[in-house]
């Protein structure tokens, strides 16, 4: 058995990463949360932001200098940024969203002409790599990427993952690894390109029909992948992939290579090579490695469109999987009420029900892991966007007040992602208006009928509306692409004011997206609603084919918290019906203290 060396304090990393600054002649380094596939979640090799600042979010940029240190990140994490900072001499600095790059203007107007600016190529975007080299040379300063200064001073840096790839299978996957193959050679051929690198984990495991365990909450694993005309080529750790796949793999004319050759391949592309990246999708340390002589061209991944529009097939499974995830909720919700209601019982915490909502899922068929950390926040912390609960920090439920709780699951069939407000106690007035005023923005973006092709973050102001009516706002997006049994945020689409609506965000069929709006109140409370939907067909008429969406979420939303005063009627029709799926779907699936809750909690209004 092997043991991690500790980690030392904060000031002693902060320390030795301004002697390497100095020895090397830095005078700003810059460490973003990503890692060579510009992922969401990271292998703990890559968490230097984390291990750098004690910061434990999932989107910031860390950047120091001799005198100073921060880290730029959103709303959603301002509250937790505060408390993991605190006493660390690493300032939080407040931006909009976290797609903002005012971390780069902040380079550009404190960093002298002459000075330089390191961060390592194979952890930043390409995309950003090309702002940031803009802003800093129109102002005279270097940038370095040719460096990981990580490496230097994390003696205790983790090594790369090293568990098993394994295969999505038939029937969860509809689609062959070669059909697939054959869809993204055609799409390249028709933007000109007879090669095609990818580096984005969760277009990978799409691609290829595999799944894996190196990033925690989702299935992929570390590789790369260089698609030829008659080849394709997955980089992928050595001993990963068991003899019987890597045979299966080879079959469809996958060859493998070692996960570390992937630049090197790139380097030997010749004048022959036209090739197809993905500036938003890979880092500029690969699209550096590419040959002189090849020829790139840039446009989105084909996967990431494809992997976005599911299959009859996957829409099916996944509605099959939210059957079980809504039946194993149900058997958490009323274990949880009969807990509260229990005179006897021992505290409960915020912790335990992660626990508790985990075994539950876990029960279920075709369960694999949670989709993300469950949040599970009471009264104040609730209006923490990214709350964690964890050991040290958190409440116990007990009193009065409301219990948010987000979580998901990742089932063979699909990934789940629902969030839900439950009354504790005796609730006020001002708790249910709030709740009803989400509960309304649900429904209006959940009933809305809209051209195919709406580019998605247009659709955001419909859930707005009726939270805007009532002079209030929530600071994140309304909704976010869901994998089926992937990330449980994908892209194209996003249904946000911080995304740019340009045309690859346009609304499709097939597409699975969240709908959450929110009212956060710092220090009293905190209320999110949220189900998953489905893009599918509604009407063509002569202005054009028009989109709906089809609620795939079963769970009841509590009606004790719903101010009755201010829903429409069409809205408590939406409620009613909403209900009656939930009751007719589920019941098969539960039996004992789950029914009786499941028939108590969707009661006609």
């Amino acid at each position: 058995m092997t043991f991690s060396e500790p980690a030392p304090p904060r000031a002693v990393r902060l320390e030795r990463l301004r002697a390497a600054m100095q020895r090397h002649r830095i005078d700003a380094c810059v460490v973003p949360s990503a890692d060579p596939h510009l992922s969401e979640y990271l292998p703990g090799h890559w968490k230097g932001r984390e291990w750098l600042s004690g910061f434990t979010g999932s989107v910031g940029t860390f950047i120091a200098t001799s005198s100073f240190a921060g880290v730029w990140t959103d709303g959603r994490y301002w509250t937790q940024a505060e408390t993991e900072l605190a006493g660390s001499g690493v300032e939080l600095m407040k931006i909009p969203s976290g797609a903002s790059l005012l971390h780069i203007e902040w380079l550009a107007a404190n960093m002298a002409p002459g000075q330089t600016v390191a961060v390592d190529a194979r952890v930043l975007g390409l995309s950003t790599a090309r702002l940031l080299s803009d802003a800093l040379s129109a102002r005279g300063i270097l940038l370095r990427t040719d460096i990981d200064l990580l490496d230097e001073v994390w003696s205790e840096r983790p090594g790369l993952p090293t568990d098993p790839v394994f295969e999505h299978a038939a029937p969860f996957a509809s689609t062959s690894r070669a059909a697939k193959l054959a869809a993204t050679r055609e799409a390249m051929a028709g933007l000109g390109a007879n090669a095609h690198f990818i580096s984005t984990l969760d277009d990978i495991a799409y691609l290829f029909n595999l799944r894996g365990a190196d990033v925690s909450f989702n299935p992929v694993f570390l590789a790369h992948a260089l698609i030829a005309p008659e080849r394709a080529t997955l980089f992928v750790g050595d001993d990963k992939v068991p003899p019987a796949l890597r045979a299966s793999l080879q079959a469809d004319g996958v060859h493998l290579a070692r996960y570390d050759d992937a630049a090197g391949a790139l380097a030997t592309l010749g004048t022959e090579t036209t090739l197809l990246v993905d500036p938003r999708r890979i880092t500029a340390g690969m699209r550096a490695a590419v040959g002189p002589g090849a020829r790139a061209i840039e446009a989105v991944n084909p996967t990431t469109f494809a992997k976005s529009r599911k299959t009859g097939d996957e829409a099916a499974h996944v509605r099959a999987t939210m059957e079980q995830d809504g039946a194993a909720l149900c058997e958490f919700f009323a274990w949880l009420e009969a807990t509260l209601q229990d005179p006897q019982r021992e505290l409960l915490t915020e912790v335990a029900i992660d626990r508790h909502i985990t075994a539950a899922r876990a029960r279920r068929p075709g369960f694999v892991s949670p989709s993300f950390g469950t949040i599970a926040g009471f009264n104040a912390n609730g209006a923490i966007m990214h709350y964690r609960a964890t050991a040290q920090s958190h409440a116990v439920i007990q009193g009065h007040g409301l219990l948010l709780i987000d979580s998901g699951g990742q089932y063979l069939g699909g990934t789940t992602d629902i969030t839900r407000v439950v009354a504790v106690g005796e609730i006020s007035d001002a708790h249910r208006r709030d709740f009803t005023l989400v509960l309304k923005g649900l429904i209006a973006l959940s009933m809305a009928q809209y051209p195919r092709g709406t580019r998605s973050p247009l659709l955001d102001a419909i859930a707005r509306a009726p939270i805007w009516a009532a002079g209030i706002d929530f600071g994140h997006g309304t909704g976010h692409g869901v994998g089926y049994f992937l990330n449980v945020h994908e892209g194209p689409q996003s249904i946000s004011p911080s995304t740019a609506p340009d045309p690859h965000t346009a609304m499709e069929p097939g597409m699975i997206t969240s709908i959450e709006p929110g009212i956060y109140r710092p220090g009293k409370w905190g209320i999110r609603i949220e189900n998953l939907v489905l893009n599918v067909p509604a009407a063509t008429t002569q202005f054009g084919e028009f989109l709906r969406f089809e609620t795939l979420t079963l769970c009841p939303i509590d009606t004790r918290c719903m101010d009755l005063s201010i829903l429409r009627a069409d809205e408590r029709a939406w409620i009613n019906d909403y209900h009656a799926t939930v009751r007719a779907r589920l019941a098969p699936h539960v039996a004992g203290a789950a029914a009786a809750w499941l028939h108590t909690r969707t009661e006609e209004i």
